[in-house]
């Protein structure tokens, strides 16, 4: 049945980019049509969100890709995390809010390896084509819009208060806006930005990881007090890696294999696929419960297996221990745990859904690619490299540092984060891309999408819209308001200590998925309304 007021089904027969600002997507799609694949696609995606949504992603944040290879007929994940810094000051570390901002949670760049890797690997074109669009963007400027202001604004005052970081930040960001303050339809130049990227598509890479650009990076940390040394950026590299896997009715959903925490998603799916949920009233009570329930346990087993081994991952996704999980949802007794880090956030304080972006693409080839990638914060660590247009990130900010934690890091460990990039297959052929931003939300929030998708058969596009929840340690679930009134009511009966959220919230993610019809072909795109989520055809 036709629903008016809704977004409309995006669909194509050549290629799809969906992405979560306009002209990113439009820039990934131009690549599409010109001949280029869905890694070119995603490189140029990818430079644009920088210039678009520079709060969220950027050259020098951090990340992975799952990805679908056709001429190999394989799926492969990219790892384009970095390690835990040498001088990272761990024994001065209690507690994850003494570096939110600054220059103690700056990880090393990873971003743009993992972009550089894509088209050195699977590409078909050269940089200085895939970078045109950002660079013109960033130089020309583009007019901004609701979520742009929104987030400019937001963190302006917060940042106004950090005197060694505020400088270079409103340089970058709020000199470059025409009136001087974020307002729609305000342009925002970010010309030292267009000289970077331009001086990096013609150079390539080698020049952040131990050229000059990567040196500027690091005087600029070592002036404000940083850790972060060359070696580290020497170390920085994305590497292929080989996902995990579960199936989920029929389908074989793949994510990054750990230090990746996307298993718990993996763990959530395996619970619930023993559950006849489509027989259940979509969004009602017994919907809504088994899949909260669901998803706090496998949170607890993320949280109680840290980084688990090949060995230690396929005992906690085995058919007898996901029973014994299955059995504790069907108990009916309130499930209390944590949801994010072994010890969770000061009692009170607001859920951290993170800056982060995920996109999807898929071209005419067979080829599909899930991003998901970050600054970590809104602005990451607040830190703006002078003359070059680079903020740098706070990925730091989620390692857990707590020194009676199981799960605290060491140096040159593999930062452990929580992204779920991911493509789905049936019958060996790719069907879904699908990704989100929100934090420890992630891993909770594409569990539901899926549900909708898969168990209640809605478009992509209706299950990206279909109201989500996001859950904080305890007990504490926030649910979007458009459940009823009702399942509220039942739910806070269950044991759940639930709060009606707004209509729409972004603490539910912003997701971007890409489907492929196994019998047509044709591709269709969702993207998430709660940003300024876009698909834009081939």
């Amino acid at each position: 049945m036709l629903q008016h007021g809704k977004r409309p089904t995006i669909a194509s027969r050549h290629g799809m980019v969906a992405a979560a600002h306009p002209l990113a997507a439009a820039a990934g799609a131009r690549v599409l049509g010109s001949g280029g694949n869905a890694f070119d696609a995603a490189a140029a995606t990818a430079a644009t969100l920088n210039v678009v949504e520079p709060y969220m992603s950027g050259l020098a944040g951090q990340g992975l890709a799952t990805c679908y290879i056709a001429a190999e007929k394989r799926v492969r994940s990219l790892d384009f995390m970095a390690r835990i810094p040498r001088k990272f000051p761990l024994d001065r570390l209690q507690r994850r809010e003494q570096i939110l901002r600054g220059p103690i949670p700056v990880g090393a760049p990873g971003n743009l390896a993992g972009w550089c890797e894509m088209v050195s690997a699977y590409g078909t074109k050269k940089l200085p084509e895939l970078f045109a669009p950002a660079i013109a963007i960033a130089r020309d400027g583009f007019a901004m819009i609701e979520f742009n202001v929104e987030e400019i604004a937001g963190v302006t005052p917060e940042l106004r208060g950090q005197s060694a970081l505020f400088p270079e930040w409103s340089k970058n960001y709020l000199d470059g806006i025409s009136g001087g303050r974020p307002a729609l339809g305000a342009v925002l130049k970010q010309p030292a930005l267009a000289g970077t990227l331009e001086a990096l598509a013609s150079e390539g890479p080698g020049l952040m990881y131990g050229g000059a650009l990567g040196k500027r990076v690091i005087e600029r940390l070592a002036e404000l007090g940083g850790t972060l040394t060359i070696d580290d950026l020497h170390d920085a590299r994305a590497t292929w890696v080989d996902p995990i896997t579960i199936n989920y009715r029929g389908r074989t959903v793949h994510v990054p294999p750990p230090p990746c925490e996307g298993f718990q998603y993996l763990v959530t799916l395996r619970i619930l696929e023993g559950f006849d949920i489509s027989k259940m009233p979509r969004n009602g009570t017994e919907h809504v419960d088994t899949v909260l329930r669901a998803i706090r346990i496998a949170a607890g087993v993320r949280i109680a297996n840290g980084v688990p081994s090949p060995q230690k991952l396929a005992e906690l996704l085995s058919d007898g221990h996901i029973e014994t999980l299955r059995a504790r949802v069907r108990d009916g007794k309130p499930v209390v745990g944590p949801t994010e880090q072994w010890t969770g956030p000061v009692e009170g304080a607001p859920a951290e859904e993170g800056h982060t972006t995920s996109f999807s693409i898929a071209d005419r080839h067979g080829n599909m690619v899930c991003v998901t990638q970050s600054l970590g914060s809104v602005f990451g660590s607040g830190v703006v490299v002078p003359g070059t247009g680079i903020c740098l990130s706070n990925f730091l900010y989620w390692a857990d540092v707590n020194p009676k934690s199981p799960n605290r890091v060491k140096h040159g460990d593999m930062m452990p984060v929580c992204v779920a990039p991911s493509i789905v297959t049936q019958d060996d052929k790719p069907v879904l891309a699908l990704g989100t931003p929100g934090s420890y939300g992630i891993l909770q929030t594409q569990a539901q999408a899926m549900v909708q998708y898969v168990d209640y058969g809605l478009p992509l596009q209706q299950a990206i819209e279909a109201p989500r929840a996001r859950l904080t340690d305890g007990r504490a679930v926030l649910l979007e308001g458009r459940v009823d009134s009702a399942v509220h009511d039942e739910l806070r009966g269950r044991g759940h200590d639930l709060m009606r959220g707004p209509e729409w919230t972004m603490k539910v993610g912003g997701m971007q998925g890409v489907a492929v019809d196994p019998m047509s072909g044709f591709f269709t795109g969702g993207c998430d309304p709660r940003r300024d989520g876009y698909c834009v055809p081939a």
